[in-house]
């Protein structure tokens, strides 16, 4: 019993913080600006507690397992559910359903979480399920706003097509193989071409849940449509849950397929930073804009997740935290102005510098480390996921990658432009930034300084395989 609560202990934090909001919800009506720094204090314990007793193992017949490694990438995503949190205060307190809000936002963290530590393919489809469904209804959760009602209509046809495939290949792997437990997949794997025909249609969910190129198709219109709190979940949490266990899946249970996905991975890699970065660049709306900033940065992560090596895992693990947290940043600003303004064009920040200098600083920060420009930490997670793409000896493939860097270089300055050089008749006025927000905007902008700086947590990250 105690191996039990310190190997799932992650999943058991989570739903008691679940069942506690329910409760709330069923009892006294509680003000939302009573309940929201509870429930901000409530998600900063959950992440303080995912460091400690960690521990190696594996449950329920190996149907559930964790490692350091693992328990590293749920510190993570509970790092990004805090954030959002603090840099969504704005629109929390104004919603009139919070409690149901944390709950579908932390069932998707739940299930992420059971997702990470699935040892075979029932589990791995019903956490992923798990994971879909909560977010899909919060896409709606702008409830006077016909685009929202759109984006969640669209989240959930595009989950419940790429859930379909899924099923689809799972079912054709256990024909084969006769087991869907993943340790033994990597032994009865033939290499036939029904196998590979399975492969390509898992691999195809995962490419809908990543926006890879050409399943990405939903994620611009689901981004725009949906709160700014949706979207930075969307953006970050649920791309690093999928990145992590993309990772997992092609370097074990796929291992000897590794010549066929390595180019599948080198082609969808090109084509997602190349569309990514040539749509961002006639994007007026800031959430488009970072949802095909998005798409861009997944080609960039493709890159690390080709070298298929232990080094290849850490630098796609140490990316995902600087794009968090610069991801999140950037979010945060726009959330601001959003909730105080209803502005969301880009046009809009021109001169927001005059008035509102620490956002301004902030967002050329956030999409300085986006860009990869040194010294922000964007510029060493980048470094390292083309050095390990590099290892492959494929020069032409980081070549590419390296000139679609340039091209984001020009989308990512013309938003710092239009902030600090572009003039403006009537400039944002002075915005009020509330605490939280404030305590949020300074942990990811210095994280963007020190996460490159401090090479130590790289190794930490190595140090955990």
């Amino acid at each position: 019993m105690n191996e039990f609560f310190h190997l799932m202990k992650t999943e058991l934090i989570v739903t008691i913080i679940i069942f506690l909001l329910l409760f709330i919800k069923l009892g006294k009506d509680i003000k939302n600006e009573q309940l929201l720094p509870f429930i901000q204090f409530v998600l900063l314990v959950n992440f303080i507690a995912s460091f400690f007793y960690n521990v190696d193992g594996s449950l329920f017949g190996d149907m559930f397992y964790t490692n350091s490694l693992i328990a590293f990438e749920k510190s993570i995503l509970s790092l990004g559910v805090y954030l959002i949190s603090l840099l969504s205060t704005d629109w929390l307190k104004k919603t009139s359903h919070l409690p149901e809000f944390f709950i579908l936002m932390l069932s998707a963290l739940l299930g992420m979480c059971l997702l990470l530590s699935s040892g075979n393919l029932l589990i791995f489809y019903l956490s992923l399920e798990l994971a879909t469904i909560p977010i899909a209804a919060m896409s709606n959760f702008d409830l006077i706003k016909k685009r929202s009602s759109e984006a969640a209509m669209k989240m959930i046809l595009s989950s419940a097509f790429s859930s379909g495939i899924l099923l689809f290949g799972i079912s054709l792997i256990y024909g084969i193989t006769g087991t869907i437990v993943f340790a033994e997949l990597p032994k009865l794997a033939d290499g036939s071409s029904l196998f590979i025909m399975a492969f390509v249609f898992l691999f195809s969910s995962f490419a809908f849940k990543l926006s890879i190129v050409p399943f990405h198709l939903w994620t611009a219109d689901v981004y725009e449509g949906s709160p700014i709190a949706v979207t930075s979940f969307l953006s970050v949490v649920s791309k690093a849950a999928i990145a992590f266990v993309l990772l997992t899946v092609l370097s074990g249970v796929f291992q000897p397929l590794q010549d066929i996905w390595y180019v599948l991975i080198v082609v969808l890699s090109v084509a997602s930073m190349l569309i990514g970065n040539l749509f961002a660049l006639r994007q007026e709306n800031i959430k488009r804009f970072l949802a095909f900033s998005s798409i861009a940065q997944v080609g960039f992560i493709l890159v690390g997740v080709s070298g298929n090596s232990n080094i290849g895992i850490s630098s796609v693990v140490y990316f995902m935290l600087i794009y968090m947290v610069s991801n999140l940043a950037a979010f945060g600003v726009a959330s601001v102005i959003s909730e105080q303004t209803g502005k969301e064009n880009i046009s809009d920040y021109k001169g927001l510098y005059k008035n509102n200098p620490l956002l301004g600083w902030v967002l050329a920060l956030a999409l300085f480390s986006l860009a990869g420009i040194p010294p922000t930490a964007g510029f060493f997670g980048k470094l390292y996921l083309l050095t390990t793409g590099g290892a492959k000896g494929s020069y032409l493939f980081i070549s590419i990658a390296a000139l679609n860097m340039i091209i984001s270089l020009f989308y990512y300055l013309r938003v710092v432009r239009a902030v600090f050089i572009d003039k403006n008749d009537q400039p944002i006025e002075k915005l009020t930034i509330q605490l939280p927000v404030k305590l949020a905007l300074f942990v990811c902008s210095v994280s963007i300084v020190l996460l490159g700086i401090m090479g130590w947590i790289f190794d930490h990250i190595e140090s955990l395989h």
